[in-house]
């Protein structure tokens, strides 16, 4: 009976630790993954585009395709490169961030580059496009999975170098924890966006009260402008995440100084506000220079992406990186 007791002891003491173990890797996930934000927002604004022309009935089933491909893309790929990096190279962890973190600001000054000039440029669309719709909803659903790689290569990189040094197995488990909340969070919220216009139809048209079929009328006109908003947000946050992660990769690297003349000028801002609104306005005034930044790195990097990566690109693979997007 002791030795039963004493086992059961043992047994209630593992339980414990892998209690805080579970509780500790959810702690880190939910860090790391916050950290990620501006790429986080940018997947859920851009992946709507990929169902855009196909049949209702079609888009769930390519939304869930293309989270089956995210999730195939973090965790067979990309999370076992990133635990050979923080094992045998964890030097190359913040100039790869750094290399995100310039991607992003692309990413975003490009998109405000089209919104000052726009080209004329026709993207097309399923219904304008001749042939088989099998084939091209596999087009599409490839397409948005290469992009979801950028993205969640980003995304893993970003979780990684937030979470803070332990073992081999606590990494690994933050690490696969943020690639499926991260992947359940934005597909889901994608299935939400892309559904919630037909589910406004619906009540609009079958509801028996009328405060049901005014809602319904609401959603629908209020889904472009959430679009809209959710696309500004989206671009703010990758000028935001991707200049702040340049600027802390330079600091790390002995170039703090542009890093440091922004924390002053954020709380010197912060000092001219009463106490209770400092944190406030020193972390807007941190992220909005952090984000001018961004914008200012990503415009210089438009010329060299525009002129020499993507020809480059294109005579090495025979395709444009955009071709199948």
């Amino acid at each position: 009976m002791s030795g039963l007791l004493a086992l059961l002891d043992d047994v209630a003491g593992i339980a414990k630790i892998a209690a805080a173990s579970v509780d500790d890797v959810a702690s880190q996930a939910v860090k790391a993954g916050s950290k990620a934000a501006g790429a986080l927002i940018d997947d859920a604004a851009v992946t709507p585009k990929y169902v855009h022309g196909f049949a209702a009935s079609r888009e769930l089933p390519i939304i869930w395709r293309i989270a089956k491909g995210s999730l195939k893309n973090k965790l067979l790929y990309l999370l076992p490169v990133g635990l050979l990096l923080s094992a045998f190279a964890p030097w190359l962890i913040s100039p790869l961030l750094m290399l995100g973190g310039a991607y992003l600001c692309f990413e975003g000054a490009e998109k405000i580059w089209h919104w000052l000039f726009p080209s004329k440029h026709h993207e097309v669309f399923p219904e304008d496009k001749p042939g088989d719709p099998a084939h091209l909803e596999e087009e599409k659903a490839q397409g948005a999975i290469k992009t979801d790689f950028i993205l969640s290569a980003e995304i893993m990189t970003i979780a990684l170098a937030a979470i803070p040094p332990s073992n081999f197995w606590m990494e690994a488990a933050t690490l696969a924890t943020v690639g499926v909340m991260i992947t359940v969070v934005v597909y889901g919220a994608v299935a939400l966006i892309v559904k919630a216009d037909d589910v406004g139809l619906f009540l609009a048209e079958n509801g028996n009260l009328g405060l049901t079929r005014s809602l319904g009328r609401g959603i629908v006109k209020v889904m472009p402008w959430l679009m809209k908003l959710l696309t500004i947000v989206g671009t703010a946050a990758m000028l935001w995440v991707g200049g702040s992660i340049v600027i802390h990769g330079m600091e790390e690297l002995g170039f703090g100084w542009l890093g440091h003349h922004i924390h002053d000028a954020a709380a010197y801002l912060a000092h001219q506000v009463p106490v209770a609104y400092e944190g406030a306005v020193e972390w807007t005034a941190k992220a909005a220079m952090d984000g001018v930044f961004g914008l200012a790195l990503g415009m210089l990097l438009i010329p060299l992406a525009t002129n020499v990566i993507v020809p480059v690109w294109t005579k090495v693979t025979g395709k444009s990186p955009a071709e199948g997007h």
